[in-house]
């Protein structure tokens, strides 16, 4: 999951209260949402359906493995 970058809402019930008022009588104001750039979204979706196979046949299946088991160790702790 990505980070956010805005400031997070409040977690507890009367923080998050507060904060949905401020915005429903425009005290607080969320930050607009930036337009994105059409010619960067393809070029990234391009890249992003290349790149799963592109490693897949660098990496050997023994270390194809490695990363799975790494990566369900920091998921899970357990594994």
């Amino acid at each position: 999951m990505a980070k956010q970058k805005s400031k997070r809402r409040p977690t507890d019930v009367v923080g998050n209260a507060v904060h949905v008022m401020g915005l429903a009588t425009g005290q607080f104001s969320e930050p607009p949402k930036a337009e994105k750039n059409e010619a960067a979204v393809a070029l990234g979706r391009l890249g992003g359906l290349k790149g799963g196979r592109a490693r897949k046949k660098a990496l050997t299946k023994k270390q194809r493995v490695e990363a799975a088991r790494k990566a369900a160790r920091s998921r899970w702790g357990h594994l």
